[in-house]
């Protein structure tokens, strides 16, 4: 009996080192190795060549920096007027204002870049200003609300009482437990916009750059690979040291209190109720404004159909749709075989190395596009030269969307009980037959929904494939790109109406996906 249970450990502990072998191979391949390899070029010896070249670095240095924190405070005085309506008060139609502030941040980034050219915005910082607060606002609205809406009111009643008025209770009371939170957005949104290639791109250019988009320029216009590497290096820097500067805040500012169950929200009458509308209407209209002028520039039914013919030079506008399409659905499904073995690993096994095992996957989500993308320039000729694949694609798109099936499906299987699976084993069953019979029924839907997540993740993504897609292999953003570029209204105006197709596919699958969440799984 002892030499069987000997065995039954031995065949279980090879068979986690096989299911955990495959997506720490992937990491391991896909990010690690190229960003070493960026490292080393980007830690060889420099010579920036002139002071003009060492002024701009300088120049967009400091640009990258200012308009991250001035998007980010932007992002959080236009966003308060409806995190307050929402959070204090239940409303007629306070789920649907709430989902539709969700729909301008699941949009693809060049989408909302396009949307801003629309509106005759291009290069200018306040459009790219404009066009983050966009983007953003569902960030602050979500995150702040989440924890806002769950005060307890016998806290602010307790104000009142002593006679403080509103205000003095807001700032008083609700303020400072409201801090953890605000901070917890603002850090997003900092990140975000520190880190943001399309928007940048589509409507500052080379002019009004980043660190994010002179990466760019370095590795593609000008072929300058270690100074790409250095300023990708200050990029990786900036970004560990916000995540730094966010943690040790938490943990100083972070306060101990009781939540609410989140139902005592307020019904609005009289002045309160013409607030909350004003506050919702005009947050709505601001945000609906790019949407709509992106819809009517997008033009008559001409734009739509030169989609279908070829242009000599951007390529074919129809074929970057099947190649949007054939990617997101291999980039789903890779991303869905890895994402669902690590997380079995995760749940699996206890302690520290499950921990880590969870972190090195999530490493992709704090680290740049760009870099990512760039890095499999360099780096992904070995042992097997995969830069003039067709491959190459939907792995970047994969290797972002594995952090989002792991995130949907761990709570799942989390959620099963140990005593379940033990059942099976006394009745005979292999761990083979364990999960395929009882985990991954249960998973499964988990798993649809971190699908629907990597299918979106795939059709919007734009920095990574900037750099490894090759003209017969554009997507639907890199498409649209070129098109913007192109000089003459019927160019326009087929960067428009794909942008419109593109939003509208991406909105079918979040709709999907609001369908589809089974309790807060899939929830943003």
């Amino acid at each position: 009996m002892g030499l069987g249970d000997g065995r039954l450990r031995n065949r279980l502990r090879l068979g986690w080192v096989a299911v955990a072998a495959v997506p720490l191979l992937f990491i391991a391949y896909l990010f690690v190795y190229p960003v070493a390899r960026i490292l080393s070029i980007g830690l060889a010896e420099l010579s920036l060549g002139s002071t003009g070249l060492e002024a701009r670095l300088l120049r967009v240095g400091w640009f990258t920096v200012w308009q991250a924190s001035a998007s980010t405070a932007l992002t959080l005085i236009l966003a308060a007027p409806m995190t307050w309506a929402v959070s204090t008060y239940e409303f007629k139609g306070r789920r649907l204002a709430t989902a539709l502030v969700t729909v301008p941040f699941v949009l693809p980034t060049v989408v909302v870049g396009t949307a801003f050219v629309a509106l005759g915005f291009r290069g200018s910082v306040w459009a790219i200003l404009a066009a983050h607060v966009f983007f953003n606002v569902a960030v602050v609205v979500r995150t702040v609300s989440s924890l806002w809406s769950r005060i307890d009111p016998a806290l602010l009643d307790a104000g009142r009482v002593l006679g403080a008025s509103e205000w003095k209770v807001f700032r008083l009371v609700t303020l400072p437990l409201l801090k953890p939170a605000i901070a917890a957005a603002a850090s997003i949104v900092f990140l975000f916009t520190f880190t943001s290639f399309g928007v940048v791109l589509i409507l500052g250019g080379f002019q009004l750059a980043t660190l994010e988009v002179e990466i760019y320029r370095q590795a593609v216009t000008l072929f300058d690979l270690p100074l790409a590497a250095a300023l990708a290096i200050v990029q990786l820097l900036g970004v560990t040291g916000a995540l730094y500067a966010y943690s040790r805040y938490q943990e100083r500012r972070s306060v101990s209190w009781t939540l609410d169950s989140g139902t005592g929200r307020k019904r609005p009458a009289g002045r309160a109720l013409t607030l909350v509308w004003l506050a919702v209407g005009s947050t709505l209209a601001i945000l609906a404004a790019p949407i709509g002028v992106l819809v009517v520039r997008s033009g008559t039914a001409d734009s739509y159909l030169r989609l279908v013919s070829d242009d000599p030079i951007a390529g074919s506008p129809i074929g970057s749709v099947g190649n949007s399409l054939l990617f997101a659905v291999i980039s789903m499904t890779v991303a869905v075989v890895i994402g669902v073995m690590a997380s079995a690993v995760i749940t699996g096994r206890r302690g520290k190395l499950s921990r880590w095992f969870d972190l090195v996957l999530m490493l992709p989500l704090g680290t740049s596009a760009v870099t990512v993308g760039f890095g499999f320039i360099v780096a992904l000729d070995w042992p097997v030269d995969i830069r003039a694949t067709l491959w190459l694609v939907p792995l970047a798109h994969a290797l972002v969307a594995v952090p989002f099936v792991v995130r949907s499906t761990v709570p799942t299987l989390r959620s099963i009980q140990p005593e379940t699976r033990e059942a099976a084993r006394v009745l005979g069953a292999s761990p083979w037959q364990v999960w395929r019979r009882i985990d991954l029924p249960i998973v499964s839907r988990a798993a649809f929904v971190g699908a629907g997540f990597a299918f979106v993740v795939s059709l919007g993504e734009f920095g990574a494939t900037s750099f490894v897609a090759r003209p017969n292999t554009a997507t639907m953003p890199v498409m649209i790109f070129r098109l913007l570029e192109r000089p003459g209204q019927a160019s326009f105006g087929m960067a428009m109406a794909l942008s419109v197709v593109l939003a509208t596919l991406t909105a079918i699958v979040v709709l999907w996906l609001d369908r589809a969440r089974v309790g807060d799984i899939g929830r943003f």
